[in-house]
């Protein structure tokens, strides 16, 4: 347990930087993501090519921002039911004693 914290202190854990299985679903999406970005913007000129970077970098900042929240929301769901396991006073049952 303590290698994950000193690795969390350290910098080593970085669940945000993940590589891109080639080929999947993902990547594909991606990709063709791309293909009509680059078409689209081939069309444009001026401040219509303009406003759509800028629709698209408001996009991109907001799926960060769910990333980021839906990770801190997890984190805590997660550590709520680590807490609630480690309560043992909350049941109708009590546990035997460590001699048994």
């Amino acid at each position: 347990m303590r290698n994950i914290l000193e690795d969390l202190y350290f910098g080593k854990i970085t669940p945000n930087e993940q590589d891109i299985t080639p080929g999947s679903p993902l990547q594909q999406a991606m990709d063709q993501a791309e293909e009509y970005e680059e078409k689209l913007s081939a069309l444009l000129e001026g401040e219509e090519k303009t406003m759509l970077l800028r629709l698209l970098n408001a996009e991109n900042e907001i799926g960060s921002t769910l990333a980021l929240e839906n990770f801190i929301l997890g984190f805590r769901l997660g550590m709520r039911v680590a807490i609630e396991a480690l309560d043992e006073d909350d049941g109708s049952l009590t546990a035997l004693p460590e001699e048994w």
